[in-house]
């Protein structure tokens, strides 16, 4: 009976510590840093969204370009964010703010017209803006070095998004050709160079070997003649 009730004393201890260490990991996470990672993870949300709606409904080829550098870039920063704030025991939204929600949708209704373009270059101008601001808020007043670094690394690939939508005026042609977020690494369409690198490697070696070639056939002539 005693070794019975020990068994049953120990397996509640482990089941409380099992509980207790997400809660703790949690808790070691201040109220800036956790405030962050959930703004910004609805603010990739709503970048998703609004390039995706741009890729669809956009007039210029220009806001299409946008539309998509802004798919490509934040479904990375998000990626990166998510496995941070679960790493750290922080629970996020499961959508954009309401807010965030309205603005798209006003947006949304001049879908067809000659006026969605200026309205959805206005409200990207707006919302990287007010981005930009929630990263120096974090990078001045948080705690945790990850979450900072986070912010850190996300800062050139917002004020990236904001130089191209800048006044409300369309520069798709801004964005260079890498931008690095997180441990994502590079954002821009950099496969294309590697691409290139590696046929450039390939082409390199089969040089090499031609040349080898050419060499061992030379040598075994000479060697013959003599």
């Amino acid at each position: 009976m005693k070794s019975n009730r020990l068994a049953t004393v120990a397996a509640l201890l482990v089941a409380t510590c099992a509980i207790a260490v997400p809660q703790a990991a949690a808790a070691q996470v201040g109220d800036q840093d956790a405030t962050f990672l959930k703004s910004a993870h609805q603010g990739n949300l709503a970048e998703i969204a609004a390039g995706r709606d741009a890729q669809k409904n956009g007039i210029s080829a220009c806001v299409q370009e946008v539309g998509r550098v802004l798919v490509r870039d934040h479904t990375k920063l998000d990626a990166d964010g998510k496995a941070l704030a679960a790493k750290l025991g922080v629970a996020l939204p499961a959508e954009p703010t309401a807010e965030q929600k309205a603005e798209l949708a006003a947006v949304r209704a001049k879908a067809g017209t000659s006026g969605y373009d200026a309205a959805w270059l206005t409200a990207q101008d707006a919302a990287h803006t007010k981005t930009l601001a929630l990263i120096d808020t974090e990078l001045a007043s948080g705690d945790d070095s990850e979450v900072k670094a986070a912010a850190r690394a996300a800062r050139p690939v917002v004020a990236m998004h904001l130089d191209m939508v800048r006044g409300g005026v369309c520069h798709a042609a801004k964005h260079p050709g890498t931008v690095k977020a997180g441990s994502g690494g590079h954002l821009a369409a950099s496969d294309d160079a590697r691409t290139m690198t590696g046929v450039a490697a390939l082409a390199g070696g089969g040089v090499l070997a031609a040349l080898g070639g050419v060499w061992f056939v030379r040598d075994r002539r000479t060697r013959r003649a003599r």
